[in-house]
């Protein structure tokens, strides 16, 4: 495989590594992810843009499908052999209810024309997932949790009060928000949103993510996270 990379290294005149290639590869297949506009990602980013069919035919054998939304910027890795996860109850049910409320601020006119990301403080998200599953919203150390796993899958991403990536946004929450990426769409399909509609019925309890989630990546730290 060193020998593929270098091949793409050599064409690219000098301006990318051979481990730079390796690296953009990795790092989409553990965060599942990748998005132009986390400072970090930028050269991966780059790199999987460019080279989307090359790096396709590297991941096609492992049976992980590669996507590339150029308009919203941001490149995904699909399993296409999910396996059943192990997401518990509250991630499932924090997930779905991330995914209604992505679709419910895209009719809204609520997209940030930068990310395509729509942002939701605490106090709006206590609101709506009562709303939506009847349910009051978890405690705030289980919610940091809840978070930190939706953020491995690619998302959602923390905000603070004050983010200076939000000019054009007022987060009323002392304690910031949260700001739902565009992946979501891609991660949790509509049969994410029939799912949410289940959560209306007291008797129905989903203990899985739908089936084309893959939540069980390696964690790899703030790597999601916008600098």
């Amino acid at each position: 495989m060193s020998s593929y990379w270098a091949e793409l290294a050599s064409n690219s005149n000098g301006y990318y590594q051979e481990e730079d290639f390796s690296m953009a590869a990795y790092r989409l297949v553990a965060e599942q992810v990748i998005y132009y506009a986390d400072l970090k990602s930028r050269k991966a980013w780059g790199i999987i843009e460019q080279y989307e069919r090359s790096i396709a035919k590297v991941l096609a054998p492992l049976g992980i499908t590669l996507g590339v939304d150029r308009q919203l910027m941001f490149a995904y890795a699909i399993p296409q052999h999910a396996s059943p996860t192990m997401a518990t109850v509250p991630q499932t049910l924090f997930a779905l209810v991330l995914r209604g409320l992505y679709e419910e601020g895209m009719r809204a006119g609520q997209l940030s024309d930068e990310s395509g990301e729509i942002f939701c403080d605490f106090i709006e998200l206590q609101e709506k997932y009562r709303l939506m599953t009847g349910r009051e919203l978890p405690p705030k150390g289980e919610l940091e949790s809840l978070i930190r796993a939706s953020r491995r899958w690619g998302i959602v991403r923390r905000v603070e009060p004050g983010d200076s990536h939000l000019p054009s946004v007022d987060i009323e929450s002392e304690d910031g928000g949260i700001a739902i990426r565009p992946a979501i769409r891609v991660i949790l399909g509509e049969s994410a949103l029939q799912q949410l509609a289940l959560w209306q019925a007291p008797d129905n309890s989903p203990s899985s993510l739908p089936d084309d989630i893959e939540p069980e990546q390696p964690e790899q730290g703030d790597t999601n996270e916008a600098s």
